[in-house]
This record gives C-alpha cells, structure tokens and sequence, in this order.
C-alpha cells in the first residue's frame, strides 16, 4: 500500500503490522484463520488518515457553509454521523457566522550577532545629535571663547604698563627697601589687570626722611610717562611749590582739581589709566586734603574711578623709627636689612606696622583711612653704602668700596644691638659726593 507509506501518521501502524508479520513468517506463532484480525488495525489507520486530512481541510478553507459541505467533507449529517465523531449543535445561522480568518504567526525579531572581531558601533539614526545638544555644544563653544578672550586681554592690558621691567627697575636702583618695593609692584598689578575699575587705587608711601620716598615717586613718574607715550598723562604735583603757606587754600583746591580732571579726560580718550603723585602731602592742610579725598568719591564720574594716586608723605616717620628699633632684635646677628625682609618674619612685621600707621594716622584725616599704605624703613650702614655707590657712578667717579664706606661713615647712625641705621637716610649722599 503506497499511500500508507507516504503518511507520517501511519508509521507506527505500519510498523506494528510488519513486526507482527515478521513474527508469523518466523513461524513463533501461527496466524489466526479469521481475517479480522488483520483488518482491524488496517481500518484504524484508514480512519486516522481521513481524520488528519480533514482537520488540516477546516483549517485552510474555515468551517462549512451548510449541512450539504458538511456532509462532502465527511462530517455526520443531521440524521446521525460516523461512530466516534462528536456532533456540534448551534441556534446561530451558518450564514450570518462571520468568516475564520486563517491566524498569522508573530515572527520574532532576531537578536544580531556581531563577530568577536568586528567593530561594534550603532546604527545612525542613534547616533544622530538633535537640535538641542548642538544649540548646547554651541553655547559652551561660545561662552569659553569669550572667557579665554577675557583672559587675554586681562594679560594685554597689563603688560601696556610693563610690571615687570618697573619692578626691575624698582629693585636695582632703591636699596634696602625690598618689601615696599614687592608691595608697590604687587598692588599696581592687581589694579592695572583691566582698565574698568569701581575706584580709584590711593598709594600712600610713608617713612622718615632719606629712605626713598621721593625717589620712587621719580622711578613711577618717569616710567608711566615712558610706557604711556605721553607725559601728560602723568601729573605731578609737589605742595611746597604749587600751593605754598601765602596762597589760599580755596585756589590750591580749584587748580588741583582742574589739573586732575584734565588729565583723567586725556586718559580716558586714551583708553589708559593715568599716574597722579602728591609729593610732601604732610605740608597740606586739612581742607586740601578734604579736596583730594573728593576726588577719590564714586559719586565722581567714571573718569575719575582709573586713576592712580600716590601719596609721599613723611607723617608716620617717628612711628617707623620707633617700630624699627624696637624690632630689630628679630633679626639675625649680622643678617642685613635686605635679608632680614626677605625672611618669613617679613611678612609679619610688614603687616604690623601698617596697621600702626593706620590706627596712627585715621584720627589725623580720614584720607589715609582709604589709602593702601607702604612703609619704608631705615636704612641700614650696607645700603647707605650702596646709595654712594650708586651716586659717584652717576656723577663720573669709580665707585670704589672704600671711598664709599668712608663717606658713609661722615653720617649720623642709630646703633641698636650690633645694627646701625642712618638718621637722615641717604640724605646726604649727594651733598657729600658733590665735594669730591
């Protein structure tokens, strides 16, 4: 039988029928006389095969229309059916039944593999940026380009004025003056970083007499007039000659402020901070000096605001020859000035004094309230030595060790355990190298 062959069903039947075949032609048993023993099997199979290919029938073509298709298909009619075939009962009509439709089968998405040698990246469209996250990017882009602009014109502004080369010339031509000198540099570098400022920076430079003041007030003078390409911009103004004891005190005022306002003009057109110095402000009176703050007032329009004021004034001299003698023990045996402040007590016996000469002078006129102040202190035998050195080189002599330390001995000293400090300073350094 070919067709028993080809059903899949069928293979175990047709495997028993054979085994059993195979056990009479072996001769175990012998076959039974009544053929219903082997068509029994037989019709078991036929009705498995007509079963399978019926259901496989109702599910690609769907239900019946009618008892008649029923019937052709071999279900039981309404008078009764084959034996063992369940009969189904409905009240509904076969015709208003809506139609099966066949079922699709859900394929499932495939999990990709990648290699273990192959490069993994994602697909494009997630690695696309949206709208947001290159406004964002750009916005960063920007800001950073305007901060590192800032920074660069910060450094452009100051090296205008060049810092650097006056703190040079600062520490080679003033002796014994190493912390003022630090302290001068260091806050004219924090004013001059930009040019838009909320005040004006006040610089009071204070010490006895001989020590340097005046010779800063030079070094600053000449150096801004160099830098700034215009000596204009650097006013100078000295209280024994522009505003003497006979003059009133009314048109000193009107003439200073006339002088500063013209020059801040001058400035700001310029785009640059101008120099203003006040030499021997001890000898102005209490009315001038309330001019002098005016100017420094933020009601002042914004010209006024860059500026730089620097005040050479000998009050507080007594306090820093006092401060000094009674400190020097700080120092080392035989340790010069200049190494004493280079020390890590400098700092400290820096900040001391200034707040003496502070609470000193604050009762005095509130001018030197608003002053950032710098002291400068005595100066001892080593430095005299160098001032007449320095002097006889400029006036054409050989600046011998000996002849210098000769003259420096001719001056009146303080001498204060192993430590001898000049009265006047260096003073008298260039009467005496003028009688050479």
């Amino acid at each position: 039988m070919p067709w028993l062959a080809r059903s899949r069903p069928l293979f175990p039947a047709a495997l028993l029928t054979a085994s059993w075949w195979g056990k009479v032609l072996e001769g175990g048993r012998a076959a039974p006389r009544n053929g219903r023993c082997v068509m029994a099997p037989v019709r078991a199979v036929v009705r498995l095969r007509r079963r399978v290919c019926l259901q496989r029938k109702r599910r690609v073509l769907g239900p019946p229309a009618g008892p008649e298709a029923a019937v052709a298909a071999g279900a039981p009619g309404p008078g009764g059916g084959s034996p063992g075939q369940p009969r189904f009962f409905t009240f509904d009509d076969p015709a208003a039944l809506p139609a099966r439709t066949p079922r699709k089968r859900r394929r499932r998405s495939r999990v990709v593999l990648y290699p273990d040698g192959a490069r993994r990246c994602r697909p494009r469209a997630e690695r696309r940026s949206s709208r947001a996250q290159r406004c964002l990017l750009l916005l960063v882009a920007i800001v950073g380009f305007q901060v590192l602009n800032a920074i660069e014109n910060l450094d452009d502004n100051a090296q205008r004025y060049d810092l650097d080369g006056l703190e040079k010339a600062l520490q080679r031509a003033v002796f014994g003056q190493p912390a003022a000198v630090a302290r001068i540099v260091a806050l004219l570098r924090d004013y001059l970083a930009t040019h838009v400022h909320s005040r004006p920076l006040l610089l009071a430079l204070l010490g006895p007499s001989g020590v340097g003041k005046s010779h800063v007030g030079r070094l600053l003078a000449g150096h801004f007039g160099a830098v700034l390409e215009d000596r204009s911009l650097v006013l100078q103004y000295h209280a024994g000659h522009h505003c003497p004891e006979a003059r009133a005190v009314q048109l000193c005022g009107d003439e200073l402020e006339r002088s500063v306002a013209d020059v801040v003009a001058r400035a700001e057109a310029e785009e640059k901070t101008p120099l203003v110095l006040l030499d021997q402000v001890e000898l102005m009176p209490g009315a001038l000096l309330d001019r002098v703050l005016g100017l420094l007032q933020p009601q002042r329009p914004h010209p006024f605001q860059n500026a730089i004021y620097v005040l050479l004034s000998g009050a507080g001299g007594a306090e820093v020859t006092r401060f000094v003698l009674q400190n020097v023990t700080r120092a080392a045996p035989g340790e010069t000035q200049d190494e004493a402040h280079a020390g890590p007590r400098a700092h400290q016996t820096d900040m001391e004094l200034r707040a003496g000469l502070r609470a000193l002078l604050a009762g005095a006129h509130p001018l030197w309230q608003a002053a950032a102040i710098v002291p400068f202190l005595l100066l001892d035998r080593h430095s005299v030595v160098s001032c007449f050195q320095e002097e006889m080189a400029g006036e054409g002599f050989f600046p011998e060790q000996a002849r210098a330390e000769r003259l420096a001995a001719q001056l009146s000293y303080y001498r204060v355990a192993g430590h001898e400090f000049a009265v006047t300073g260096c003073k008298q350094v260039v009467a005496k190298v003028n009688l050479l």
